[in-house]
């Protein structure tokens, strides 16, 4: 069985796990021994490995070489931490990776593209425009760039957040088909690609509480100008169909 490293056993990165599990050999990083514990008995290998400080930092992965992927799920982007912050964790990251130059994935995510409205493509803002993506490409330039929308599934519905600008329309993407775009880019063998991760449909955030909520829509509110990420050179090169294309129905799980 293949063997597959996650670094950051967050939210998105034990759903991977879940995902992937009894299709491959799943090992995890996590910052603190309580989360250890619960990876480790779900049957996961977990290791405690921290970037922002230098507790519990581990200089190398000792069992990198042995893996088939690497998945890298901890949150790199300016708008979490400052440059400064990032240009600490980078280098112990590195150093963690080491040399490896089997495939690795990274989950960023689509507020690299301007808050303004248009279509945005992968091509409109190359990853030499984004700090964090282009040191990672530098450093390993078989990377692959995931700029994932907003991510939701399970609890996390929009119905459960406070949200304004209603007839406003989503960038959404179900985690389960985050996990399987990795899957498919794996058994491909993708590598040095950048792929936005978003649901095809886009309907509005009041079309979408509404559905959650089991309501009948009162009326069509949406804005004229939106802001939409487009995921068709995913569904184009890789011929992928996601199992949830319709944000309106990801609590139809």
């Amino acid at each position: 069985m293949k063997k597959i490293g996650i670094i950051g056993f967050g939210w998105l990165g034990s759903r991977i796990a879940d995902h992937l599990d009894g299709k491959f050999d799943i090992y995890a990083t996590t910052t603190s021994s309580d989360k250890l514990r619960d990876i480790q008995s779900r049957g996961f290998h977990a290791e405690i490995a921290a970037f922002r400080t230098d507790d519990n930092y581990l200089k190398s992965w000792e069992i990198i070489n042995l893996l088939d992927a690497v998945i890298i799920t901890i949150p790199l982007s300016e708008r979490r931490s400052s440059r400064e912050i990032l240009e600490i964790i980078l280098p112990k990251l590195f150093s963690f990776i080491g040399k490896y130059e089997k495939q690795i994935f990274f989950t960023s995510t689509t507020s690299v593209y301007p808050n303004q409205p248009g279509i945005y493509t992968e091509e409109m803002m190359p990853v030499e425009n984004i700090f964090i993506e282009n040191e990672l490409c530098k450093k390993f330039p078989q990377i692959n760039i995931l700029r994932l929308g907003g991510l939701m599934g399970d609890r996390r519905l929009l119905k459960n957040f406070t949200v304004s600008d209603l007839g406003g329309i989503v960038n959404h993407i179900h985690y389960n088909d985050v996990a399987e775009v990795i899957r498919t880019m794996m058994e491909n063998s993708v590598k040095s690609k950048v792929y936005n991760v978003v649901a095809p449909l886009h309907p509005t955030k009041q079309e979408v509480i509404s559905a959650q909520n089991n309501i009948p829509l009162s009326d069509g509110l949406c804005n004229d100008e939106q802001r939409i990420i487009s995921s068709e050179k995913l569904v184009s090169e890789l011929g992928f169909i996601f199992k949830y294309p319709d944000p309106k129905k990801f609590h139809l799980e």
